[in-house]
Formats: C-alpha cells, sequence, structure tokens
C-alpha cells in the first residue's frame, strides 16, 4: 500500500469476502468467512497455510478455483507485504478481476472506483429502465452506474448499492415504497420495475455421467486429492471417472456394488453419478485408505458428500 494511501476498511477482510461471495449468497458464505477469519486472521496467515487445509476448510462452497487463487493471491500479498493501495496494483494479484479489485479500492481504500454486482446492475437497470437483456447490457449499465459513484465515501455508497439490491430492489417483489430512490427511478415511474433487468433465455445445461467407487478395506475408506487443476481441483475426493474428462478404471479389484445414484449440478452441466462400493482386493492403484472415523464429511466438496451421504449406511453395516 502507497505511505499516503490509508485503509477505510482491512483490505484482508474485504479481499476474503468478495471473493468467497462470487457466485454465492451471504448466507452460504458467513460461516466460512468466520472459520477463515478464526483459523488466519492476518493474509500472511493464509500465506503460510497449507494448501490441503484451506481446501478442506473451503469444502462445500464451491469453485473450487477460487480457493486455488485465494492461496496464490495471499502469498503473492505476503511476499509483498501488503495489499496494493490502487485498483491497477490489485487487478494484477492472482484472481483479482475488475469487480473484486473495484470493490477493494473503494471499500479497503476509500477510491471512487465504480462496483458494480448482480445487485447492482438490477437497481441500476431499474433505476435507467434498461430494457436491452443480459448480459449484453452489461456495458451500458456499468457506464450508467459509473455516472452515480460520488467522489467522497465511495466504499460506503458502494456498499449502500449492493445492499440496496439485496434486501430492497429484489428480483422480485422490490420494495418500491421504501426504496430511497423511487422518486428518480425510471422503472417504477413506467410500472415495468419487476420486468427488469430482462435477461435472454439460459440454454439447457448437458447431461453428463460418471461413477464413483467407495473402496473399503476393513474400516478405512480409499480417497484421494484431487488434480490442482480442473473440476474440484486440489480436493478430497473418492476415485472416479467419465464425468471430468478422464476415462480411469477402478482403484483395485473388487465385488463392486451398485448402490445407485446421486445427481449434481455444475455451472455449466447436470451430473449423474453412479456410486459404487466394494471390499478392495490388494493395494489400491491411486489415493490412499483414511480410517473412517477420521472422515470428516465437511472436508469433502458438495458432489462428495453426497456419494457418501449414499454409500455411509451400508459402509456402517
Amino acid at each position: 500500500m502507497p505511505p499516503d494511501s490509508k485503509a477505510a476498511a482491512d483490505p484482508y477482510r474485504v479481499w476474503l469476502s468478495e471473493v468467497m461471495l462470487q457466485q454465492t449468497t451471504v448466507a452460504a458464505v458467513k460461516a466460512y468467512f468466520t472459520r477463515f477469519t478464526l483459523r488466519w486472521p492476518r493474509v500472511q496467515d493464509l500465506a503460510a497455510a497449507d494448501d490441503g487445509d484451506v481446501m478442506a476448510e473451503w469444502a462445500g462452497l464451491g469453485y473450487y478455483a477460487r480457493a486455488r487463487n485465494l492461496l496464490a493471491c495471499a502469498r503473492a500479498v505476503s511476499a509483498a507485504g501488503s495489499f496494493p493501495g490502487t485498483r491497477e496494483g490489485l487487478r494484477a494479484l492472482p484472481g483479482i478481476g475488475p469487480y473484486t479489485s473495484a470493490a477493494i479500492a473503494a471499500i479497503a481504500y476509500d477510491h471512487p472506483e465504480t462496483v458494480v454486482d448482480g445487485n447492482v446492475e438490477r437497481v441500476v437497470a431499474r433505476l435507467f429502465a434498461v430494457e436491452a437483456p443480459l448480459p449484453k447490457s452489461k456495458p451500458e449499465l456499468t457506464r450508467l452506474a459509473e455516472t452515480l459513484t460520488p467522489q467522497t465515501r465511495p466504499g460506503d455508497y458502494a456498499q449502500a448499492m449492493m445492499d440496496l439490491g439485496a434486501t430492497i430492489c429484489t428480483p422480485r417483489n422490490p420494495a418500491c415504497a421504501i426504496c430511497p430512490l423511487m422518486d428518480c427511478c425510471d422503472a417504477h415511474a413506467r410500472g415495468i420495475e419487476t420486468s427488469l433487468p430482462r435477461k435472454l433465455p439460459k440454454a439447457a445445461k448437458p447431461e453428463r455421467r460418471g461413477i464413483a467407487w467407495v473402496a473399503r478395506s476393513g474400516r478405512s475408506i480409499l480417497l484421494e486429492q484431487r488434480p490442482a487443476k480442473g473440476l474440484l481441483g486440489g480436493t478430497l475426493a473418492f476415485p472416479s471417472t467419465e464425468w471430468d474428462g478422464r476415462d480411469l478404471p477402478p482403484p483395485g479389484p473388487a465385488d463392486w456394488v451398485d448402490l445407485g445414484q446421486v445427481r449434481h449440478v455444475f455451472t455449466h452441466f447436470s451430473l449423474t453419478m453412479t456410486v459404487m462400493l466394494g471390499d478392495l482386493r490388494g493395494n489400491p492403484e491411486r489415493g490412499h485408505f483414511v480410517p473412517i472415523a477420521q472422515i470428516r464429511r465437511d472436508d469433502l466438496p458438495g458432489l462428495m458428500r453426497k456419494v457418501w451421504d449414499m454409500a455411509q449406511g451400508e459402509i456402517a453395516a
């Protein structure tokens, strides 16, 4: 941070919360944010953390590339000594894009940067009655939002706009009667607020199939670390195949029993995963056995939690 730049809020906590909130609700993030800041209260603490510990704490929050970028960014900041105090400097860090850099610059350093998330897009679309559908209207909504950003207290303003969209100018049934911007809202004046912002129809998600093997050896279960890059990257998981583009054999010989299927929805596709259970004969070809008593469901990503839930009854039998 430049010597003449004063932080209005802890940039570490602003950054951490903004990364966690990407494509995730506040309700889902609260417990994770609390755990992270208690366990790693400073960016230097997070930078020194073991990758596996961070991925385990992140498990269930989804979009695991964020967790990998979180560690890379924390280590870059720790090596530099502090967070950059400018939006340009922030943009150069791993995993920080236009929105996150603007949010940190405005909220942590009170720079007059325009912060545009989905809530702000909705407020601006209604305020100016922008009828062009998203995502094509994003540049126009950002341009209009920039005309509103004040030079004084821009961090407070940015948070107020996001809160306005989250609590009053909501997607359905906006509470226009208590909105401080009602008198200058073009969409409300025209009675079209509930129809904005318009969105192009979403394409149907493609379907994928896969197999997950729950391999047992006495009172232990076979788990493996997912490849660092790709789907569920770096997380603890049951050996699996097909759904992620890999064509892998079972982790070893066993009399595999089909337990049924679980369904999971990713951002770009829907998945049907067949769960197979078996007592492995000999050493596994990949992964490592973990005593059942040491397996924490919360350490598994959402998809693998569903696999675990399906297999647990049979494992305990």
